[in-house]
C-alpha cells in the first residue's frame, strides 16, 4: 500500500542534484538558467509542503562562486526555506561527526532562526573544499544558517560514513552522505576495505537507509567510476549525483537489493544526448520501511533538441555526392534540418508548460545540436561548410549561435583481413609479439621491426629507431636530422682514415662501422646528439648582430674564436663567435707561454676581412725566440692594411710585440698605408679622457708615451696571443686615422700621431 500523503509517519523528501548556479553566467542569452532552474525547485519544495530537501552535490558550477552565483541561491533559500511553520523532523543522533562544522546541529533546531523546511546538501566535484582550512561554498551557507552542509570525508583513504538518525511519528530515517572523492582514490579505497559504514545499534530493521553521493556511475575506465556492488546491501535507496542524464524512475540492483535514483541536472551544460532528456525532480515519500516516488517536470529550463545525420545513408545526398562541388545541396539539406529541430524543441517546452494560453511565441531560445558524420562514399566526397558560420545563420533563433552543428569523420578502427572480416586472432598475435598489452608498444619496436625486413648498409636500426622515437614521443625536431649527419660524418671518417677506395672495400668497411655503432648503442655506450636552443649571451647586441636565433644554425664548439679587439677580463672564458657576428670575442689566462701554433682561419661575418695566417717556416723562428719573450709584456693592439682594396681588408690577430718586431721598428720599417678601420662596439669612453690610438703597454718607446699624454684605455693586457714573426716585423702599433675620430673636443688631432712617427722613423 502507498503510504497516504497527509500521514503523521511519513516523512516527504524533495530530491534534486546538479543545480550547477553561475553556469554561462556571463552569457547575454543563457546567463540566468542556472539560477532561474534552482528557485523553482525551492518553489516546488515550498509549494508541495515537503519535510525536507536533498541535494546531492554540485550545487554551484565553480567552487569559488562569484557574487551573483552566491546572491541568488542564498535569497531563493531564504525566501523558500524561512518560515514560521515548525519542522516535524527529529533528530535522534549525535551530529557532531556528520556536520564537523563550527554549529554541531542542524539549523531548524536553532532557537535563533525559524527554518520550515531545512535542506541537506553533500558537496560534488564542482562545488568541492579547496584552499586553506579546506572550506568550501556550501561552509558558508552553512554558517548563516541556511543549509545543512553534511558527508565530509576527512581522509579519503580511511573513509567512516556516519548516519544522521530522523524520526517523524512511527517512520524513522538514516540519512547517509558521501560527498565527491577522485572517483580512482574511492575505487582503491574500496576495494582496500577502507570505507566503513555505521548503522544504529538498536532495532536495525525499522529504518529506512538512504544514501546520497557523487560519483561516476558508468565506466570510463576500469577504475574511473563507482560500482553499484561496492555499496552496502542495506541500503534501500540510493540517490546518485554527478550524472546528468535524468532517469527519475528507480532502478532496481537485484544483486544488492536496493534502488537507484538518478536525478540528473537541473541545466544541461554539455550538448550531449543525455542532456537532452526532459529535467525532473522527485518528491520521495517514506513510511516506515516502503517509499513512493512522485516525479515533477522541470518548466524552466530550456528547451534543448538534438539529431544525429550520415549523409552517406541519406538518399536525397547519394547522387550529389559524386559532384565536384556540392557545398551548396549539403548546406541547405543541414538548415532544413535545424529548421525542424527548432519546431521540435518549441513543441516539447510547450508540452511541458501545460498552459494552453501559451504559444510558440512564448518560448525561450532553444538549444539545438546536429551532428553530422561526413565521411566519403565510394566516388565521392561531401564539402561542409564552416561550422562556426553555418551556426551564425541561426542567431535570434537559437540559444547557442556558435555550435549548432558538429562536423565529424568516422575512423576505421577494426583490422580487416583480404575478405573484408575483422581478423580477431591477427590481432591477437600483434598484441602478443608486441609485449601482451598495447600500452606496452612503442615507436621504436614498430620501427625496428620494418627495419628488419629491409637492408641498411650505412644508418644503424636501433639509433634510427630511437630518433623516431624521440621525434614522435618528445617532440624532438632534429633528432632524425642530427641522427642522419652524425652516422654520415662517422662513416666518412673512417673511411678517409682507412684510405680504402674500391666500392667493395668501401661497402665492407661502412657495413662493420654500422654493426659497431649498433653495438654500442644497444649496450646504452653510444648517444646521439640532441639540439637545443642556446641562451642569449649577455653581450649581444641586437642592432649591429642581428636577432638572436637561439644558436640552432650557428658554429659548431670546436670553431676557433678570433680576437679581434677584445676587451675581456682575466675571468672570462673563450667563447666561439655566433653566426652573424661582425666580430668575435673571447679572453684567454695568464700563463707560460706554449709552444706556438699557426693561427687557424676563423669566419667574421659582416666585416669582409681576412685573417693572416703564420706559415710553417715562421713556427720554427717563433720557437727560436722563445726565450726572448717577457711574460710581463702589454698587449699592443694592430690592426694594419695589407691590401688597400676596402672589400679585401686583412687583419691581424692581435699578438705581442716581439724582440725581433722591435728590432725591426727600429731600422725605420714603416708601415702601408692605412685606411679607415671600422668602428667597433667597446665599452663606452669616458668623457674626459682624450686618446689618439688603441691601448699601448708601458714598455713602449717614451716618445709615444710623450705624444699621447701618458694616458692608455682600460683594455686588459691578456687579451690576445703572442703574434707571429712575419707579423711582428711588419707591424707597429695602430695609428687611427683621421676618419676614425670623431669630429669633437674629446680627441686630439691625427697629426699629432703622425708628427711622433716620422720623427721616430728618422731616429
Amino acid at each position: 500500500m502507498p503510504p497516504s500523503r497527509g500521514s503523521g509517519d511519513t516523512i516527504r523528501i524533495l530530491i534534486a542534484t546538479d543545480s550547477h548556479v553561475g553556469y554561462m553566467e556571463d552569457d547575454a542569452i543563457r546567463g540566468d538558467d542556472s539560477w532561474q532552474s534552482f528557485d523553482e525547485v525551492m518553489k516546488l519544495a515550498k509549494t508541495h509542503d515537503v519535510d525536507m530537501v536533498l541535494l546531492s552535490g554540485d550545487l554551484f558550477h565553480e567552487n569559488k562562486p562569484s557574487r551573483k552565483a552566491m546572491y541568488q541561491v542564498m535569497r531563493s533559500l531564504r525566501m523558500n526555506c524561512y518560515g514560521e511553520k515548525p519542522c516535524s523532523l527529529q533528530i535522534i543522533s549525535d551530529t557532531s561527526t556528520a556536520f564537523q562544522g563550527s554549529f554541531n546541529h542542524a539549523n531548524y533546531e536553532d532557537p535563533d532562526i525559524n527554518v520550515a523546511i531545512p535542506v541537506f546538501s553533500i558537496h560534488g566535484n564542482h562545488d568541492d573544499p579547496s584552499g586553506g582550512g579546506r572550506f568550501c561554498a556550501l561552509d558558508i551557507l552553512s554558517v548563516a544558517g541556511l543549509i545543512n552542509y553534511f558527508g565530509r570525508i576527512p581522509e579519503n583513504d580511511n573513509i567512516s560514513v556516519h548516519p544522521i538518525l530522523l524520526q517523524k511519528g512511527g517512520t524513522k530515517l538514516a540519512l547517509y552522505g558521501m560527498s565527491n572523492v577522485r572517483d580512482e582514490r574511492l575505487f582503491r579505497t574500496f576495494r582496500d576495505n577502507k570505507v566503513k559504514f555505521l548503522r544504529p545499534g538498536e532495532r536495525t530493521d525499522e529504518w529506512f537507509n538512504l544514501m546520497c553521493l557523487h560519483q561516476n556511475h558508468h565506466g570510463h575506465t576500469m577504475t574511473n567510476y563507482l560500482p553499484e556492488n561496492f555499496l552496502q546491501s542495506f541500503l534501500d535507496l540510493v540517490i546518485w549525483g554527478h550524472e546528468h542524464e535524468c532517469v527519475i524512475n528507480p532502478q532496481h540492483n537485484s544483486e544488492m537489493g536496493f534502488d537507484v535514483i538518478q536525478p540528473g541536472s537541473s541545466i544541461a551544460t554539455s550538448l550531449a544526448e543525455g542532456e537532452a532528456v526532459p529535467k525532473h525532480v522527485a518528491i520521495v515519500s517514506v513510511t516506515g520501511r516502503e517509499y513512493t516516488v512522485e516525479p515533477i517536470r522541470l518548466k524552466t529550463v530550456r528547451p534543448f533538441a538534438i539529431k544525429e545525420v550520415k549523409l552517406s545513408d541519406v538518399k536525397e545526398l547519394k547522387t550529389v555526392a559524386r559532384k565536384k562541388t556540392n557545398r551548396t545541396e549539403v548546406t541547405a539539406y543541414l538548415i532544413e534540418l535545424v529548421d525542424e529541430l527548432i519546431e521540435q524543441a518549441k513543441d516539447e517546452w510547450l508540452t511541458a508548460q501545460d498552459d494552453d494560453s501559451l504559444t510558440k511565441k512564448d518560448s525561450p531560445l532553444p538549444l539545438v545540436r546536429l551532428r553530422v558524420e561526413y565521411s566519403s562514399p565510394d566516388g565521392g566526397q561531401f564539402e561542409i561548410e564552416n561550422p562556426q558560420r553555418f551556426s551564425n545563420r541561426f542567431v535570434g533563433r537559437v540559444a547557442n549561435v556558435n555550435d549548432v552543428v558538429q562536423f565529424y569523420r568516422k575512423k576505421a578502427t577494426r583490422a580487416m583481413n583480404k575478405k573484408g572480416n575483422v581478423d580477431e586472432q591477427a590481432i591477437e598475435h600483434l598484441i602478443e609479439a608486441l609485449g601482451g598489452s598495447i600500452d606496452n608498444i612503442r615507436v621504436e619496436k614498430l620501427v625496428q621491426g620494418f627495419l628488419e625486413s629491409q637492408t641498411l648498409n650505412v644508418l644503424p636500426q636501433n639509433g634510427l629507431g630511437d630518433a623516431i622515437g624521440r621525434y614522435i614521443e618528445k617532440d624532438d625536431k632534429h633528432a632524425v636530422e642530427l641522427f642522419v649527419n652524425d652516422s654520415l660524418k662517422n662513416q666518412l671518417r673512417k673511411l678517409l682514415a682507412k684510405g680504402v677506395s674500391t666500392e667493395d672495400a668501401i661497402l665492407e668497411e661502412m657495413t662493420k662501422e654500422k654493426s659497431q655503432l649498433e653495438e654500442l648503442f644497444s649496450k646504452g655506450l653510444y648517444k646521439w646528439k640532441t639540439k637545443g636552443k642556446q641562451e642569449k649571451p649577455e653581450d649581444w647586441n641586437s642592432d649591429e648582430d642581428g636577432p638572436w636565433n637561439g644558436g640552432e644554425d650557428g658554429p659548431s664548439n670546436d670553431a676557433e674564436p678570433l680576437f679581434i679587439g677584445s676587451d675581456m677580463s682575466d675571468s672570462q672564458s673563450v667563447a666561439a663567435p655566433a653566426k652573424g657576428r661582425g666580430r668575435g670575442k673571447a679572453a684567454t689566462t695568464k700563463k707560460a707561454a706554449p709552444k706556438k701554433t699557426a693561427a687557424k682561419r676563423a669566419p667574421a661575418k659582416g666585416r669582409g676581412k681576412k685573417v693572416v695566417e703564420s706559415e710553417p717556416e715562421e713556427e720554427e723562428e717563433e720557437e727560436e725566440e722563445e726565450d726572448n719573450y717577457d711574460d710581463d709584456d702589454d698587449v699592443v693592439m694592430n690592426d694594419i692594411e695589407e691590401n688597400n682594396d676596402e672589400d679585401d681588408e686583412e687583419v691581424v690577430v692581435p699578438t705581442k710585440t716581439t724582440a725581433r718586431g722591435k728590432a725591426a721598428a727600429k731600422r725605420g720599417m714603416s708601415p702601408p698605408p692605412k685606411a679607415a678601420p671600422k668602428k667597433a662596439p667597446t665599452k663606452p669612453r669616458a668623457p674626459a679622457q682624450k686618446q689618439t690610438r688603441l691601448p699601448f703597454s708601458e714598455s713602449q718607446s717614451q716618445s709615444t708615451q710623450a705624444s699621447t699624454g701618458g694616458r692608455k684605455l682600460p683594455f686588459s693586457s691578456q687579451a690576445a696571443p703572442k703574434p707571429t714573426a712575419r707579423a711582428a716585423a711588419k707591424k707597429k702599433p695602430l695609428v687611427i686615422s683621421d676618419d676614425d675620430i670623431e669630429d669633437d673636443d674629446q680627441y686630439e688631432p691625427a697629426k699629432t700621431q703622425q708628427s711622433s712617427r716620422s720623427s721616430r722613423s728618422r731616429k
